[in-house]
């Protein structure tokens, strides 16, 4: 890559760092502990607020998770309507029904519950409903919402994505195969529910991988150059937690205190990387979803660490910071950096996730280098930037065998 384009690139993360100075960074109001999804109807009626649109999907639906939600808006008078059609990654054909049921019901506001999927849907339906001229395609990127929306709620029942507080909502193209994030600050919803009886039930790999994912957005955010105090803060303590408390409520996960602790790094994850960003984990982890299906919080599990070895001497010092909050030992700077990584992989391995992906054919690796690329740069702040033939090579590291 050519040096004149690496300085394009790092000049562009430079401006957006100080234009990201100048947006408003208040976090979202919380409600937080054991049934507190039972407080937001009186929330949401102290708001003059009386028709909703819960969107989820037919998984939390079947588990009757939103049965006490429901039940409250009852008792608080609030009219509802359920959007439950999300799928696992959240397509343009998804929110364009969202949309539809929200115009045609008349509701003024919009819950979303679940995980990342009903979150981003609901987001997207959200800015199309303010943008009717506007096509999902057309608002790809960042800034090209840029109207208030409706009063949005999120109710995270995984500990992973940061959606509750984050600014992004990441939408597939079924058409193309393609996966991409909207970016715009009027995305960030204003009040978040982190309710830990609502992850009680999750299944053990999805506690594992949705875990991993709030990882990666610490991580990615901490190494990245477009951090300020506020970020380094977030990112730190979020590490701090999860390694703490994921391995604990993957093997136990009716412990309150674990599924407790593991919203709160989520939520701590997406303060740090909705302002400071992701890197190249993200931008090939959406290209596998998009092009395979592959599980978000699956694909940055099994690439954050072969990544952060990529990276090499560039991000020592950070992971150094980073493996003091985990309590990971070592000698020098690049020991505990190496260790860091090391516990990336042991903890990866003691949660039965794999070590790469059978699904990545030789043939499709051109379209998500380019497509991953052209998600990364030059928009991600990244420790070390990587030409096409770089992540080339980490991709085809990314493949194993039946």
């Amino acid at each position: 890559m050519s040096s004149l384009k690496i300085a394009y690139y790092r000049a562009y993360q430079k401006i957006m760092k100080i234009f990201m100075l100048f947006l408003d960074w208040s976090e979202p109001e919380m409600l937080t502990g054991p049934g507190s999804i039972k407080k937001l109807p009186g929330v949401i009626k102290s708001k003059g607020i009386s028709n909703v649109m819960v969107v989820t999907d037919k998984g939390l639906m079947s588990l009757n998770l939103l049965d006490g939600l429901f039940e409250e808006l009852k008792n608080q008078g609030i009219s509802y309507v359920v959007y439950d059609g999300v799928q696992p990654n959240p397509s343009i054909e998804n929110i364009e029904q969202a949309r539809e049921m929200f115009v045609s019901n008349g509701c003024e506001a919009m819950i979303a519950f679940g995980g990342g999927s009903p979150m981003d849907c609901a987001k997207a339906a959200c800015a199309r409903v303010v943008r009717p001229n506007k096509s999902i395609p057309q608002m790809r990127g960042v800034m090209k919402v840029m109207r208030k929306l409706p009063p949005f709620f999120a109710v995270p029942t995984t500990a992973g994505t940061g959606s509750e507080t984050t600014l992004a909502a990441v939408v597939s193209n079924t058409q193309t195969h393609e996966k991409y994030a909207i970016n715009d600050p009027v995305l960030r919803p204003k009040f978040a529910v982190l309710d830990p009886e609502l992850t009680v039930g999750l299944p053990k790999h999805i506690t594992s991988t949705t875990g991993l994912d709030a990882l990666t957005h610490a991580v990615e955010a901490y190494i990245g150059k477009s951090n300020v105090p506020s970020t380094i803060d977030y990112a730190e303590k979020a590490t701090k937690l999860i390694f703490k408390y994921l391995e604990v409520a993957y093997n136990d996960g009716k412990n309150i205190e674990a599924r407790d602790q593991m919203l709160l790094a989520s939520f701590y994850a997406g303060m740090a990387f909705t302002r400071a960003y992701v890197g190249y984990v993200h931008a090939i982890a959406h290209n596998l979803g998009g092009v395979y299906g592959i599980a978000h919080g699956l694909a940055n599990a099994v690439i954050l660490p072969v990544i952060l070895e990529e990276y090499g001497t560039a991000v020592y010092p950070q992971l150094a910071k980073l493996a003091d909050c985990a309590g990971i030992a070592g000698q020098t700077e690049e020991e505990k950096a190496k260790n860091f990584i090391a516990e990336i992989y042991a903890m990866n391995e003691r949660m039965s996730i794999p070590k790469g992906f059978t699904q990545i054919k030789d043939e499709d690796i051109p379209t998500i280098v380019e497509r991953a690329l052209k998600e990364a740069n030059p928009l991600y702040p990244v420790p070390v930037i990587f030409d096409g033939e770089r992540l080339t090579q980490i991709v085809k590291k990314l493949q194993i065998s039946e």
